[in-house]
C-alpha cells in the first residue's frame, strides 16, 4: 500500500465506512405492554389506525414498534374491523 491507507478508509458503495456501521438504536416500547393492554380489540379504530399505513397496509413490527404477541393480535384486530367494514381495505 503506497498511501498507507487500509480498505476501511476507502469509500464504499453504501456510503459508510467499514467501522461506521449504522448499529441498533434505541427500541421502541410496546404501547401495549406500557397500557398493560391484554388483548387488542377489533372495535377500537382510534387505536388500530396507528398501525395501518396510508395505502392501507398493516404496519410491521419494525415500524410500529409493539413486541411480538401484540402485533399478532393487531393484525387479527385489523383483519376483523376490515371484515365488519369498520375499517377500509385499501385507501381511496
Amino acid at each position: 500500500m503506497a498511501q498507507g491507507k487500509s480498505n476501511s478508509d476507502r469509500p464504499r458503495p453504501g456510503g459508510k465506512r467499514r467501522d461506521e456501521k449504522g448499529g441498533p438504536g434505541r427500541r421502541k416500547s410496546c404501547f401495549f405492554c406500557k397500557d398493560k393492554v391484554d388483548e387488542v380489540d377489533y372495535k377500537n379504530i382510534n387505536q388500530l389506525r396507528r398501525y395501518i399505513s396510508e395505502k392501507g397496509k398493516i404496519r410491521s413490527r419494525r415500524i410500529t414498534g409493539a413486541c411480538r404477541r401484540h402485533q399478532v393480535q393487531v393484525a387479527t384486530a385489523v383483519k376483523r374491523a376490515r371484515e365488519m367494514a369498520l375499517l377500509p381495505y385499501v385507501a381511496d
